[in-house]
């Protein structure tokens, strides 16, 4: 029996590819609500970054997320992902 295949992942942050389940979800919903989408089913665009506060800072310096997303990511939205990324490490 072969072993199932590992979907692989860019981080958006540093670029890495890596597993799905070692990254986490950011998504915006059709609705336009960007938030972290830990059990990665929600509906809507998604990308994904390392478990790191230091990835998701990179991404969004290079503005990396706002072109996953086709749109402007609020300061406020940016900083309560932050948060909630620090509190999980």
């Amino acid at each position: 029996m072969t072993p199932k295949k590992q979907p692989l992942r860019q981080c958006t942050g540093c670029g890495e590819m890596k597993p799905k389940r070692d990254l986490v979800r950011i998504v915006k919903t059709p609705e336009g609500k960007i938030m972290l989408d830990r059990s990665g089913k929600l509906n809507g665009r998604g990308a994904y970054i390392c478990h790191s506060a230091e990835c998701y800072k990179k991404a969004v310096k290079t503005k990396r997320l706002e072109r996953s997303f086709s749109m402007a990511v609020p300061e406020a939205v940016t900083e309560q992902i932050l948060k909630e990324l620090n509190s999980a490490e």
